[in-house]
């Protein structure tokens, strides 16, 4: 096939084929998990599990940019971070509407990313990753001592919301319900960003992270395609950040340090850089490490790490990626002519 992506079977499912296998493959587990919750009456483990639904997000949110941009950002965890401050001050100061405080966030996470995005993108390589780093260094040093944004404490008191969209209502103190709830909007970002990535915009994103210098030559300005997929990126980030104290009742400035960005480019990279829907299952596996390990030991963070380091020399293209291959491998091979 032209772009060597599927293999060299006529037939054989592509990328994108096996890309949508795993993502049924994830939301339907995630619902069965959520009914077998439901029915023991568990709510430790759906908070946790939506808490890695809500960092998975962030990863779709890096892997847009890495993995289909070519830029790697350090500083991710600076419109996520955002998105949970902004909706937590609308939550807690102005009303307990959530299409209120998701409709502002969607809309100053926009300029937001937009301002920032063209600070970032004029740089490339290692350039553009220390400026985001940068960002949003600068961004959690001013948020740590802002005493009116609960400075190192952050916000707290932030009320339980119920959720009304028309047809039903949920409460964020529902743990099966919000889940769900969760799962489908995450979901539904998951689609968006799949589709954006099948479009010219996408496959011309896909042109500059293979050749920059080459894009110009077939009319196309990359700084401004690069700035759309940034601020995508950021939107992301944001509104996935903006559930988050919906479902603790707290904001902590922690959500905008190094280790949230780093955690998500390592999420990426164990579930498969380049995938999409790999961000949501390197969070789920790195999640469930964090919950498996820190209840042995105090320094689990080393020995994911280590986990870390050792699934990316074994399993390079990340776990998406790489069980990817032997779905194509044992897709049935059609006979007929080339294609």
């Amino acid at each position: 096939m032209a772009d060597g992506t599927a293999a060299d079977f006529h037939g054989a499912p592509d990328r994108g084929q096996v890309a949508r296998l795993f993502a049924r493959g994830f939301f339907v587990f995630a619902v069965l998990f959520a009914l077998v919750a439901a029915a023991v009456g568990d709510t430790f483990y759906l908070r946790l599990a939506t808490e890695a639904l809500i960092f998975g997000g962030l990863a779709l949110a890096v892997d847009i940019l890495l993995g289909f941009t070519g830029l790697l950002s350090l500083g991710q965890a600076l419109f996520f971070g955002y998105g949970a401050y902004a909706s937590g001050l609308v939550l807690k100061e102005v009303a307990p509407s959530f299409s209120l405080a998701m409709g502002v966030v969607l809309g100053t996470a926009t300029i937001f990313g937009l301002i920032a995005g063209v600070i970032a993108i004029r740089a490339r390589g290692v350039y553009f990753a220390l400026i985001t780093f940068g960002l949003a260094q600068v961004v959690s040093r001013i948020v740590f001592n802002v005493r009116a944004l609960g400075a190192s404490d952050g916000l707290i008191g932030i009320p339980a919301i119920e959720i009304d969209m028309l047809v039903f209502r949920i409460s964020t103190t529902d743990a099966a319900g919000f889940f769900l709830f969760v799962l489908a909007l995450v979901l539904a970002l998951y689609l968006l960003s799949a589709y954006v990535m099948a479009t010219p915009l996408g496959r011309t994103l896909v042109a500059i992270r293979t050749n920059e210098a080459r894009v110009p030559f077939l009319g196309c300005r990359p700084w401004r395609y690069k700035l759309a997929a940034f601020v995508l990126a950021a939107d992301i980030a944001a509104l996935c950040g903006a559930l988050y104290p919906m479902l603790r009742g707290f904001v902590s400035p922690e959500l905008l340090f190094f280790q949230v960005s780093g955690n998500a480019v390592i999420t990426v990279v164990v579930g498969g850089v380049g995938t999409l829907i790999g961000a949501l299952y390197g969070s789920a596996i790195l999640t469930i490490l964090k919950s498996v390990v820190g209840t042995i030991t105090e320094h689990h963070q080393i020995v994911i790490g280590l986990l870390f380091v050792l699934s990316v020399i074994a399993f390079p293209r990340g776990l998406v990626g790489h069980l990817g291959r032997f779905a194509v491998r044992a897709a049935p091979r059609k006979t007929g002519g080339p294609q």
